[in-house]
């Protein structure tokens, strides 16, 4: 998987050759909303997100630190998001999230953009570990597979939600 054209620290826009990881933006709501609402982006998440803290999400997501918007550089639709927690709570290891519209699931964009955002964030976003982690559930093949695929491995394993979660770990490589 190609890493991001070289970018600086946040605010930043990393590419790949599909795909423009920006910062969030408030034009963006309509469709933060449909990820926050959405059944099937929720389902291993804990369920939508309920209507009456909508508000308080759309207040807070543009702009934040380390949460880009993916979107297709051909068209700038947006696909979904992934973000970098620099300080998860999962002992302060950086953590990276996700979550893309159901339209484009299957297509490779998630593995592609998330493979640029962790990419990015061993050179910009600052841990005492050298890992960045992720956290799916057990039962969401999917996003394991797009894991494994990163080349993060199992680190552990835990119940939230009342489901078992996955931890997974990737160490930047050694440069070549």
């Amino acid at each position: 998987m190609p890493l991001p054209l070289p970018a600086g620290p946040w605010p930043c826009v990393l590419t790949t050759p599909r795909l423009i990881l920006r910062p969030a933006e408030p034009a963006d709501a309509p469709e933060y909303t449909r990820l926050w609402t959405d059944p099937e982006v929720r389902r291993f998440l804990g369920g939508p997100v309920a209507q009456d803290l909508l508000p308080v999400y759309r207040r807070h997501f543009a702009g934040r630190p380390y949460l880009f918007t993916v979107a297709t550089r051909r068209e700038a639709a947006v696909l979904g998001s992934v973000s970098i927690d620099p300080e998860s709570r999962f002992g302060g290891r950086r953590e990276v999230s996700y979550s893309f519209l159901p339209e484009h699931w299957g297509r490779g964009c998630a593995r592609e953009a998330v493979a640029a955002a962790v990419g990015w964030a061993f050179d910009h976003v600052p841990s005492d570990d050298p890992s960045v982690i992720a956290v799916t559930q057990e039962a969401n093949s999917r996003s394991r597979r797009l894991l494994e695929a990163l080349g993060m491995r199992p680190a552990g394993g835990f119940v939230e939600w009342g489901a078992p979660q996955c931890m997974y770990s990737i160490e930047k490589p050694a440069p070549a």
